[in-house]
């Protein structure tokens, strides 16, 4: 009967949203498609005009470091494009994160967006 009962940790790590971590390889492998693709959005202009920024996705540690640039890239990117281009552009860079980062990152939906 013990199966029936859930325990504490089993519980603190549903809530989490921990699952299986990637492997080494597609992690690695994750985290470039992402840097490179966080750097063609902001294209040559982009990165002469935000050289900081462009150093620090360069040289991010890990996709956590670049899941928390996102803020910087998209005041990048609306300072070029405007603010809805650069949401939209964005969305899909956020979605390669999915798999890489907790599912705790992740934002859950609003309701006042749509």
């Amino acid at each position: 009967m013990r199966w029936l009962k859930p325990n504490l940790r089993s519980s603190i790590y549903g809530l989490l949203g921990a699952s299986v971590p990637p492997s080494d390889s597609a992690m690695e492998n994750g985290v470039e498609d992402v840097r490179e693709t966080m750097l063609a959005l902001l294209g040559e202009a982009g990165l002469k005009k935000f050289p900081a920024l462009t150093r620090r996705l360069r040289y991010a540690a890990d996709i956590q470091a670049l899941w928390y640039l996102r803020g910087d890239l998209m005041g990048a990117l609306a300072a070029m494009h405007g603010e809805r281009t650069a949401r939209e552009q964005l969305a899909g860079v956020t979605e390669m994160f999915k798999g890489l980062v907790p599912g705790s990152l992740h934002s859950r939906p609003s309701p006042l967006v749509g």
